[in-house]
């Protein structure tokens, strides 16, 4: 039977397992990042899940990739005695393997194989905590897992036969075995449903505090949860690891210039971020469309933080983001740079537009961010007459809870009032006027 990758990690027992990681480079394939950097990152994603012990690592140059085992004969019985005598469990490939690759490798090297899809899916299920981002992960893995249904393993290959009534074959194994995970995944989405739409009525809750909605977005290990911790106090798991935060947290927080906000974080994003996961958690990442803005938190030390920024506006556009959505920038993680780098990104900084550099660990220039973000929230407001009559008490209670009331008077008719409020805060309004 296929690996399941919804297991919550990889377990073994108490011994750790010995795993691989192989970055395959491709000679014929447009080359997108520096394979010592690509590296690096899956290597990273491997100590991302408890567990492993990667005690191996390395590139693996090719002209093409083969169809039925991605590496040639002879790179397949190479690596194969490395795998043997350092008594390796556990393989972790660095890219797409089609489900007859796996099989092919899996019987060559007698271990266990993992894609970066697998693995990924494999993190995720060890960190999802709540009840939505456990279901999400199960049904991204039972979307993986039915693609590597195809003609994968010898055993679905068997027919079970009929009862004689109707003739020709029997349902084939693998027939059943993917009629059962599409049962599974109609009832996960169901399930699913009822959980988003219980969100939706805390989410149409919140709509009604008159606080804007940042929400942190970014590569993953970027620094997000450092920086919502920082403004928070709360204690959100923020290690130097991929994937440390996964479930979307929440917190109403004033911001040291003295504003109100709600502030999100949410997952990190990833360069070929499973498909299966972008539909799963696009439900969850809805919560950055809901912002009144975001905040693009980018490692700015790290090597590839450019073609980081590119995979982050990717995802966002992905998912629905337009140019409306008000965006700001922390080029974060300045402490770490050289000192004549970190002096030209002051200037480039500044030269940009809503881009700020600045460190969530020591504090460098997050004042002047804290201050940009306010600015970028207080809309214009602007003096308003409105006439209510006594029936629209509802009204002018919702008037009074969003503090613009700067004057009332009350006649026979009603009241008049005079408010002091912003372009959204009159679209409310007239909302709520057409549901009384």
């Amino acid at each position: 039977m296929p690996s399941e990758p919804s297991g919550g990690g990889i377990d073994t027992g108490e011994k750790p397992t010995r795993a691989m990681v192989l970055h395959p480079e491709i000679k014929s394939q447009v080359r997108v990042r520096d394979p010592e950097l690509a590296l690096a990152e899956a290597v990273s994603l491997a100590h991302a899940l408890p567990g492993l012990d990667v005690v191996d690592d390395r590139i693996v140059r090719l002209p093409k990739g083969h169809p039925g085992m991605l590496f040639g004969s002879g790179k397949v019985e190479e690596l194969g005695e490395v795998i043997s005598q350092a008594e390796i469990d556990l393989v972790l490939i660095d890219g797409p393997v089609t489900p007859v690759q796996q099989r092919n490798l899996e019987r060559a090297w007698k271990v266990k194989l993992l894609d970066r899809t697998g693995l990924i899916l494999e993190i995720f299920a060890d960190r999802a905590r709540t009840r939505e981002g456990v279901l999400q992960v199960e049904l991204a893995a039972l979307s993986y897992q039915r693609t590597r249904l195809v003609r994968a393993w010898t055993h679905l290959e068997r027919q079970r036969g009929g009862l004689g009534f109707v003739g020709g074959p029997g349902e084939t194994q693998i027939e059943a075995d993917r009629r059962a995970i599409d049962m599974q995944m109609v009832r996960l989405r169901r399930q699913l449903a009822k959980v988003t739409r219980t969100r939706e009525l805390h989410r149409a809750a919140r709509r009604k505090v008159p606080f804007p909605v940042v929400a942190l977005v970014g590569y993953t290990n970027a620094g997000k949860s450092t920086l919502f911790n920082r403004l928070t106090g709360a204690e959100v798991l923020a290690k130097d690891m991929l994937f440390a935060t996964l479930d979307p947290t929440m917190r109403a927080v004033r911001l040291p210039t003295g504003k109100d906000v709600i502030l999100s974080d949410t997952v990190g994003f990833i360069s070929d971020l499973p498909t299966q996961l972008i539909a799963a958690f696009r439900a969850t990442l809805e919560e950055v469309l809901e912002a009144d803005l975001i905040v693009h938190v980018r490692d700015i030390a790290h090597p590839e933080t450019e073609e980081q920024a590119r995979n982050v506006r990717d995802i966002l556009a992905d998912l629905g983001v337009g140019a409306q959505t008000r965006q700001i920038a922390l080029w974060n993680k300045a402490d770490l740079l050289p000192q004549a780098q970190h002096a030209a990104l002051v200037e480039r900084a500044q030269m940009e537009k809503d881009v700020y550099l600045g460190s969530s660990v020591t504090g460098e220039g997050l004042e002047a961010f804290f201050t940009a973000l306010t600015e970028q929230l207080d809309d214009t407001r602007y003096m308003s007459e409105l006439h209510l009559s006594f029936a629209q008490g509802r009204a002018r209670a919702w008037l009074f809870s969003q503090g613009v009331v700067e004057d009332e008077q009350q006649d026979a008719q009603g009241y008049t009032l005079h408010v002091n409020w912003t372009d959204k805060q009159k679209q409310q309004f007239r909302s709520l006027l057409d549901t009384e």
